[in-house]
C-alpha cells in the first residue's frame, strides 16, 4: 500500500501513545496506510467498528488540519468530545449553533496550527469565506463522515452533500476519505462518483452483526401495531431506540412510554436545538431509557449498550434500516431489532421517495443559468428565482448530473454550450425520474425483507452483496424460540425457500448483467430460484431464474464480478 515500511509501526505508535489503542483492527490499519500514501479511500464498516479512528490517527501524521464534514451538530460535538477525552490534539467546529466569538476562536486555532481537526457541516462549505479560509489552512485530508448521505435522496435529502467534490477542489484537492456504516455496492459507486474520488482504495468490513436478533411483526390494524410497539419498548431491557416515521408519531409514542413510568423522550428536527441536545445527552448518560426519534437521531452515537432498536413503521430503504439497527449491541452483547410492519404504512415512504425537483423548478433554474452570461453563483440563482437554497442546489445537481450544467473551480455554475434550457430541463427531468424509480425500488426491497419466508439475515446481507449461508439461528424465521422464550412451531424450518435453480451459479453477487428491456445492472443476491438485480435505470428487480433461462432476456456482461464485498478489498 505504501513504499515506506515504517508507516504501519508509526501508525500503531500514534494509536497507542495518543489514543490508548494498543491494537488496530486490520481494516483500520489498511485504510490508514492508504490515506498516508495519499490515496483517496472509501471505508465501509459497521457501526462500532472504529471508522473514525482512521482519520483520527492518520490525520496526526499529515501536515495541516484534517477537515471532517459531519452532517449533525450533535454528532460534531460528540466527535470532538471523544477526541478531547483521549487527550488528542485540539479539535474545533464551525457551525451555525456557535456564537461569533467561538467561531472566531475556532478559525484562529486553525490559522495558528493549534487545531488538528476541523469539523464542518456540508452547508458551511457553500460559503466562499469558509472555503477560502480552508484553502489558506492547507488541509491534507478531507473526510466525509456519514458518506451515505452523498447518495441519499428523499425527505431528508441534503443537496449540499452532492457539491462536496467542488469544495475539495477549491481547498487544494487534499486526499479524500469517505466513511459510512452501510453502503451496498451501487451506493459505494455513487459515493466515489459524487465525490470525484480518484482510483480510491476500498476497505469493506463484513456487514454481519450476529448478536443482533432480527424480527419482523406484521399487522393489519394500526392500533394493534402501536400497542405492540409500546409494549415491546416497555418490556425489553434498556436502553433502546424507537424509530417513528413522523414528528407527531415520535412525540405520541414517547408520551405513551412516559405514561408507563419510563424515562422516554422524543427527538426530531422540529425541536429546539437546546431540547435536542438535552435528549441527546440524557440518552448518552443513561438518564433516558428510550428515545423515540425520526431518522436523524443516532447518527454517530457512541453508545455501546443499546439493547433494542424498534421501527414503528417501514424505513425508506434497507440501507437506512441497517444503519439504524446497527446502533444496537455495539458491546457485542445480545440485542434485538424489530420491524413493526403494516403494508399500508409504506405510503408515506412512497411519498418521500417521489420527492425530487419537479419540472417547473428544473426549468426555472435551467433558464436562469442559461440566460446569464458566464458563471453564476447559486446564491444569485436563488435570489433571481425566489426558490429556497435547498431547491436551487438540488436542481443544479440534477442539471449537472444530466450534463447540462458545469460547476467551475470557484463553485459557480454555467450552462454547457450547445444545450438549450429546454433540453437541459428535459435531461434533468429524466435523471430525476431514474432517481425516483431507484428510490421506489429500494422501498420495495424493504417490503420484500418484511415478507420473506427465508432467513432474514441472508436477505439483508444479500442486499449489500455479501453471501450468507442460512439458517442464521438468530432471526424470527430461523430461531426455534420467540422473544419470550417459548418454542415457535415450525421456526428454523427454511423449507419454504425454493431449492437453488440450476443456473444460479451463473449469477453470483456482483455479476454485471444486461436485460433486454431494462438495460445494464448488477446482481445483488440469489435466493433459491430467484435473483435480485439492481438496474441502472430501473432500480431493484427480483427475477425468476426459470423465466430467465426460458426467454433469454438476461445476459452476463463482459467484465469481472464486483469483489467489493470482500473484507479489506483494495
Amino acid at each position: 500500500m505504501t513504499s515506506d515500511p515504517g508507516v504501519p509501526d508509526r501508525l500503531r505508535r500514534t494509536a497507542a501513545d495518543v489514543f490508548g489503542w494498543q491494537q488496530l483492527r486490520p481494516g483500520q490499519l489498511t485504510a490508514m496506510e492508504a490515506v498516508m500514501a495519499g490515496r483517496d479511500t472509501l471505508v465501509v464498516m459497521p457501526t462500532g467498528a472504529g471508522k473514525s479512528a482512521v482519520y483520527q490517527v492518520a490525520g496526526l501524521s499529515l501536515p495541516g488540519p484534517t477537515v471532517v464534514v459531519s452532517p449533525l451538530i450533535a454528532l460534531q460535538r460528540d466527535q470532538i468530545a471523544g477526541l478531547l477525552s483521549r487527550h488528542a490534539p485540539d479539535a474545533v467546529a464551525v457551525n451555525s449553533a456557535q456564537s461569533a466569538g467561538k467561531m472566531a476562536a475556532a478559525w484562529d486555532a486553525v490559522r495558528h496550527g493549534d487545531a488538528a481537526y476541523l469539523f464542518l457541516s456540508p452547508e458551511q462549505l457553500t460559503k466562499d469565506e469558509v472555503v477560502e479560509r480552508l484553502a489558506r489552512a492547507g488541509p491534507s485530508l478531507f473526510v466525509v463522515d456519514e458518506a451515505q448521505c452523498v447518495a441519499a435522496w428523499g425527505h431528508d435529502f441534503r443537496p449540499d452533500y452532492l457539491r462536496l467534490a467542488q469544495a475539495v477542489q477549491r481547498v487544494g484537492r487534499p486526499t479524500v476519505l469517505a466513511l459510512t456504516a452501510t453502503a451496498a455496492p451501487p451506493v459505494r459507486e455513487e459515493i466515489v462518483r459524487r465525490l470525484d474520488m480518484a482510483d480510491p482504495a476500498l476497505v469493506v468490513a463484513g456487514f454481519d452483526r450476529p448478536n443482533i436478533a432480527l424480527e419482523v411483526r406484521r399487522f393489519q390494524d394500526d392500533t394493534d401495531k402501536r400497542r405492540a410497539v409500546v409494549e415491546r419498548a416497555a418490556t425489553e431491557p434498556k436502553p433502546g431506540i424507537v424509530y417513528a416515521a413522523t414528528r407527531r408519531d415520535a412525540e405520541e409514542y414517547a408520551a405513551e412510554l412516559a405514561g408507563l413510568g419510563l424515562s422516554a423522550a422524543a427527538y426530531h428536527a422540529g425541536l429546539a436545538a437546546g431540547e435536542r441536545s438535552r435528549v441527546h445527552d440524557a440518552f448518552l448518560s443513561g438518564a433516558a431509557d428510550v428515545v423515540v426519534a425520526t431518522s436523524a437521531f443516532g447518527m454517530g452515537i457512541d453508545k455501546e449498550d443499546v439493547r433494542f432498536v424498534l421501527h414503528a413503521s417501514v424505513p425508506g430503504s434497507l440501507d437506512a434500516y441497517y444503519q439504524e439497527i446497527g446502533r444496537a449491541g455495539r458491546d457485542g452483547a445480545p440485542a434485538v431489532a424489530v420491524l413493526h410492519y403494516r403494508p399500508e404504512d409504506s405510503g408515506l415512504q412512497r411519498l418521500f421517495a417521489m420527492r425530487a425537483p419537479d419540472g417547473e423548478t428544473l426549468g426555472e433554474v435551467a433558464q436562469q443559468i442559461h440566460d446569464h452570461t458566464g458563471p453564476m453563483a447559486l446564491d444569485d440563482v436563488r435570489e433571481h428565482t425566489n426558490l429556497s437554497h435547498r431547491r436551487v442546489t438540488a436542481a443544479a445537481n440534477l442539471l449537472e448530473q444530466a450534463g447540462a450544467v458545469r460547476t467551475d473551480a470557484a463553485g459557480d455554475v454555467r450552462a454547457v454550450p450547445g444545450v438549450t434550457a429546454e433540453e437541459a430541463t428535459a435531461q434533468a427531468t429524466e435523471a430525476a425520474d431514474v432517481r425516483r424509480r431507484l428510490e421506489r425500488s429500494r422501498l420495495e426491497m424493504v417490503l420484500a425483507y418484511a415478507e420473506t419466508t427465508g432467513c432474514r439475515r441472508r436477505f439483508l446481507l444479500g442486499y449489500f452483496g455479501e453471501p450468507y449461508e442460512a439458517p442464521c439461528g438468530n432471526c424470527d424465521v430461523c430461531s426455534p424460540t420467540s422473544a419470550d422464550g417459548t418454542v415457535v412451531e415450525g421456526a428454523g424450518d427454511t423449507g419454504d425457500t425454493p431449492p437453488p435453480h440450476p443456473s444460479a451459479a451463473s449469477y453470483p453477487a456482483g455479476t454485471p448483467v444486461r436485460h433486454s428491456e431494462w438495460g445494464d445492472g448488477t446482481v445483488m443476491s440469489e435466493e433459491g430460484d430467484r435473483i435480485t438485480v439492481l438496474f441502472d435505470a430501473m432500480g431493484y428487480r427480483t427475477l425468476s431464474l426459470a423465466a430467465i433461462a426460458d426467454n433469454g432476456v438476461l445476459t452476463v456482461r463482459a467484465g469481472s464480478a464486483d469483489r467489493s464485498a470482500d473484507p479489506h478489498h483494495l
